[in-house]
């Protein structure tokens, strides 16, 4: 079972060594390229004013952030660092939120998140689509992925349409249907048990020989090893 964190983050500005802190963090939990539906999100206070430039984009004003908790508090630190466990990390511009995110760490005296950990689906896309623009809103229209929702940037927003930008990224929505995948196989078989008994008497074989053969053949030329039902 492969498990991803998908992430994002939102600042006060645009360097974290110059003092600029996070002020809010949203992960999406990714299991074999399917969003499960579990989310980690928290604005931050960040004792610090928030650049124009960027209350523009994400619209988080100080005022929202009153009575927020500071990242060291448990409820940020902790529960941050127990959702996303040991499992890789995805970021669009990785490095960016890997340096804010460790940053706050390096405050607390927290381990950092080292960079293979991490994947970034700002260079993926680079490599997909070269000489093209590979922004998140470029690759959700790119990919017909709905921006309804999307006034502004806001870091669980963008995590759910990043966590989508990623599973296309990785191959397209088949990869939701892979049924080599064992949580789709074991979901198929619950579905199947609970839905049907056992039958008393067996079914007569429809099927013709020419059928028979055309399947074989596809089963031996297109499906080759990836044919489940041929496995032990």
């Amino acid at each position: 079972m492969a498990r991803h964190i998908v992430l994002d983050t939102e600042t006060t500005g645009l360097d974290p060594n110059t003092g600029h802190r996070l002020i809010e963090i949203a992960c999406v939990e990714v299991v074999d390229y399917i969003p499960t539906g579990r989310e980690f999100h928290q604005y931050v206070q960040p004792d610090r004013t928030i650049d124009p430039d960027a209350e523009r984009v994400h619209g988080i004003s100080l005022a929202k952030l009153q009575g927020k908790p500071r990242f060291h508090q448990p409820e940020v630190v902790d529960a941050f660092l127990a959702f996303i466990g040991d499992d890789t990390l995805v970021a669009h511009n990785a490095p960016f939120d890997r340096g804010f995110i460790n940053a706050e760490l390096a405050r607390c005296q927290r381990a950092p998140l080292p960079e293979g950990r991490w994947i970034d689906t700002l260079a993926l896309a680079k490599k997909k689509f070269p000489g093209m623009y590979n922004s998140l809103d470029s690759l959700c229209k790119r990919m017909k992925i709905s921006l309804a929702s999307r006034d502004k940037h806001g870091a669980l927003i963008d995590a759910n349409l990043l966590a989508q930008v990623y599973l296309e990224l990785q191959g397209g929505k088949e990869r939701a249907l892979d049924l080599t995948s064992s949580m789709a196989v074991r979901a198929a078989a619950t579905a199947v048990q609970a839905a049907y008994g056992a039958r008393t008497r067996a079914l007569a074989c429809r099927i013709t020989e020419e059928e028979r053969a055309a399947h074989e053949a596809f089963v031996r030329d297109v499906l080759k090893d990836k044919a489940v039902w041929l496995r032990a």
